[in-house]
């Protein structure tokens, strides 16, 4: 049974994303890009003729899933759609390595935006098209789209969304998990249409808009230009996306509260409060420290906005080459590294309710010391959390930086530097796009040995799905009855 419904969630999943293939077709066709029309034409064909196929036969059966099924569907269909997304760069000839067409489509999907291009602008429209709208579909989640848009998966989409959604405490914000999962996504296609608007007043093309607001939304990174948005050089467009990133590391629950009048649920919320202060700290610790770097106030306020925007939501534009800027500078922007957005964001990383928990853990254990016979809870949102949550959270740390210590190994092994492989490393696992030193922001990653580019393959994907969901399997007790 468990095959069936694999098949079944599978097939949906692909003909969603084949569908979704239309948006870089239909600009193949009006920029008369014919050598790449079969490349979307096929798989999309192949994905309905194969969603026809599996539930026709199948219409009566009704999906069900355990825990464990749950997870394992979850990650095999990630897996599947990474798959999808690499067939048209790789047929199109535009990325001629399938390994590279593979990592590009999963550094896509996961929105962490490492590319393995140096000439991005050479690129038929419709690739780099495609490439953005890859952001777009992972950053919301493409299960969640799925759960949004059929309802048959009402039978455990809760299960389903919980595999795929970050941070450590899951929810719904209405009683039903497809009308949650709808609203989020409604929320979602109104701030990517805003910013398209924006960008095009501001003097984008459509196209290059349009890439942009999906790139921002899924908090990915990738770019239309090889220099980002740099090459734009523009105070107006730098200001646009850097407010839509910062509105795209806000957990989107928040947003659905704003609709329904519920400020104080807003107002309330420990982790948008904490996340506020980091950003406006950091933007402010950045500009200081670069003030003799660029000569004036005005610059070094709206260069080191953008990249501690950019890095703390792990997008992953630039405007500038950070790796150029001072060394205090430069340690600054690498703490977001180990940060991120919020929960329930598009952002990766650690998550900032992450940091929250263990830091008032820590002054509970301080207060301890001082009172040996107090009880002291942790709370959140005004209310006392969840007893075991910061068991969750240091359990979580733990997996995160092994996999961050095995990924840095692994790339040592494919000829990188302790430093470029660390940074390397933190950025796969955190979704985050640039690293540092060879790895910078004005590199790429298309000199890695190809097992290296498999295994950043999948600390990408792992990141994204928030670790579990992908090495789960890899632990004994998943296989106890």
């Amino acid at each position: 049974m468990f095959i069936i419904s694999f098949l079944k969630i599978s097939s949906i999943l692909l003909a969603i994303t084949g569908a979704l293939f239309a948006i870089p077709l239909g600009f193949a066709f009006y920029y008369g890009e014919s050598s790449v029309y079969l490349s979307f034409i096929i798989p999309m064909l192949a994905s309905f003729v194969f969603v026809t196929a599996v539930n026709i036969p199948t219409r009566k059966f009704k999906i069900t899933m355990n825990t464990r099924q749950t997870f394992l569907i979850v990650a095999l269909s990630w897996v599947v759609i990474s798959f999808m997304g690499a067939i048209p760069m790789y047929a199109s000839k535009s990325i001629p390595r399938f390994v590279d067409a593979l990592f590009e489509s999963v550094s896509g999907f996961s929105t962490t935006g490492s590319t393995i291009l140096s000439e991005i602008e050479s690129l038929p429209k419709s690739i780099n098209m495609l490439r953005c709208l890859t952001h777009w579909i992972g950053g919301m989640g493409i299960v969640t789209l799925t759960v949004a848009l059929m309802p048959l998966l009402g039978v455990g989409g809760f299960q389903l969304i919980k595999a795929e959604t970050t941070g450590p405490e899951k929810g719904k914000v209405t009683a039903r998990i497809t009308t949650t999962a709808k609203i989020l996504w409604l929320i979602y296609l109104g701030f990517t249409a805003a910013e398209t608007i924006a960008l095009k007043l501001a003097g984008m093309t459509f196209t290059d808009a349009l890439s942009h607001a999906f790139a921002t939304l899924g908090t990915g990174g990738f770019s239309t230009r090889n220099s980002s948005i740099g090459a734009y050089n523009s105070v107006a467009i730098d200001v646009i996306i850097m407010i839509f990133m910062f509105l795209a590391g806000i957990n989107f629950s928040l947003y659905f509260y704003i609709f329904t009048r519920k400020f104080s649920d807003i107002t309330s919320n420990s982790e948008f409060k904490a996340y506020l202060a980091i950003v406006a700290a950091l933007i402010v610790a950045v500009t200081i420290s670069l003030k003799n770097f660029y000569g004036n106030f005005g610059d070094s306020l709206r260069y080191s906005s953008f990249q501690v925007v950019s890095l703390m939501t792990t997008t992953g534009f630039s405007t500038a080459d950070f790796m150029k800027w001072p060394a205090a500078t430069q340690f600054l922007l690498f703490v977001t590294f180990f940060i991120g957005g919020c929960s329930g964001s598009t952002s990766g990383g650690v998550k900032v309710i992450r940091w929250l928990v263990l830091g008032k853990q820590v002054q509970n254990e301080t207060r301890k010391m001082l009172h040996p016979h107090g009880v002291f809870a942790i709370r959140l949102n005004g209310r006392p959390g969840r007893k075991d949550i910061v068991f969750n959270v240091a359990a979580f740390m733990v997996v995160y930086f092994a996999l961050v210590l095995i990924t840095t190994f692994v790339g040592c092994l494919g000829n990188l530097d302790v430093w470029s492989s660390f940074t390397g490393a933190l950025s796969m696992v955190g979704n985050i796009g640039p690293g540092y030193g060879l790895l910078g922001p004005a590199e790429n990653f298309g000199f890695l040995p190809d097992f290296v580019k498999y295994w950043y393959s999948f600390a990408m994907l792992a990141g994204r799905l928030e670790l579990y969901t992908m090495i789960i399997y890899f632990l004994p007790v998943y296989w106890e009855k």
